[in-house]
């Protein structure tokens, strides 16, 4: 199976990198490069790309509006996007999840991370970069007031896998610390979003620290 790529970013040489990072596996295929936010979603939604990898700031439309226009809150049969950026700073990512991002990298992440962050994707799973995980949803739990009790509380073991979820953890990494399957994991994540109403672990995750199910 060949996982097909998006790459959005105004600075060629960048996306010159990622090309070369991503085409190097023999399942990836770059689909199509565009410069600006504008010609990113067109592209995408003439191509419907498994994955778009989704700079910033970029000209025209920026990466936040362009994750929000392909994957947001009431977009029909949305899109997988992947932020990529230079820029660490929270706004950014808040920004990104709650625009519908399913992972979050900075570009300094390293060719490995960046290609376990679009297999990830890809695999209906989300990752964002180890660096700044914890530290950027963290913020959340610092923000407003806790959410409301839910109208279906999570089990004990649900708590544990969103802790998990929330501290960046992937499903692989989930079944090893809890010692139960891999298969088992992903029914909990997929019976939390159910309970809670989201649509992905990065949401997931967000929840959780809001929420103050982690500290």
């Amino acid at each position: 199976m060949t996982i097909r790529v998006l790459l959005a970013d105004d600075q060629a040489m960048v996306r010159g990198g990622l090309r070369l990072i991503l085409e190097d596996q023999s399942d990836f295929t770059v689909v199509a490069e565009a410069t600006d936010g504008v010609e990113a979603i067109a592209l995408a939604r003439e191509l419907r790309p498994d994955v778009c990898l989704v700079d910033i700031r970029m000209p025209r439309l920026d990466g936040l509006e362009v994750t929000r226009a392909l994957s947001g809150p009431g977009v029909r049969d949305p899109l997988r996007v992947v932020v990529v950026t230079t820029f660490d700073l929270d706004e950014y990512v808040y920004g990104a999840l709650r625009a519908g991002a399913v992972g979050f990298l900075l570009k300094d992440a390293g060719p490995a991370l960046l290609v376990e962050a679009v297999r990830a994707a890809h695999a209906g799973d989300a990752l964002v970069s180890p660096s700044v995980t914890v530290r950027l949803l963290r913020h959340l739990n610092d923000v407003g007031p806790a959410r409301a009790p839910l109208p279906r509380p999570l089990t004990d073991r649900e708590l544990e896998v969103v802790r998990a979820v929330a501290h960046g953890r992937t499903n692989r990494e989930i079944a090893a610390e809890l010692f139960i399957s891999l298969s088992t994991v992903k029914s909990h994540v997929s019976g939390i979003q159910t309970k809670l109403g989201l649509r992905n672990r990065v949401e997931v995750a967000a929840w959780a620290w809001e929420s103050r199910v982690v500290r």
